[in-house]
């Protein structure tokens, strides 16, 4: 999954570069992969070069993978705009400490791959995979 994504949509990106919900992009984006942020309370600021955008509705070019920062509980919220998506992201990404069984077998029912409760970071580190070009 990790090998072919290129395109990532980070649903709850955030700007303090303390939260987990920019240093795994942050890294991320020094691997090479194009990061788009997603999160409504940083409407007109912009992180890894790009503007964030409120819902995964703006986003103006397909993803490959939407990598989650939302707590559990609003998960069932985002599941219609991330099956509204075209085309369907390949895999949704719910980081370490995001489960959400039902979500995830509608997700899987509908064609998109699901993981749960993983650090994006830590597994791209573990596989030792290579900074994209």
């Amino acid at each position: 999954m990790l090998e072919e994504s290129h395109t990532i949509a980070v649903l709850g990106a955030h700007v303090e570069v303390s939260k987990p919900a920019r240093f795994v992009p942050d890294y991320l984006a020094q691997q090479g992969y194009r990061l788009l942020p997603v999160n409504p309370v940083f409407l007109g600021r912009e992180a890894w070069g790009r503007d964030f955008v409120t819902t995964l509705e703006d986003l103006t070019e397909p993803v490959d993978l939407v990598e989650v920062f939302r707590r559990s509980d609003h998960l069932p919220a985002h599941l219609p705009e991330l099956l509204a998506m075209r085309p369907l992201p390949r895999v949704v990404w719910l980081q370490l400490g995001i489960r959400h069984d039902g979500v995830a077998r509608d997700l899987l029912a509908a064609g998109v791959d699901v993981v749960q409760d993983r650090c994006m970071l830590a597994d791209h580190q573990a596989l030792r995979l290579t900074p994209r070009p």
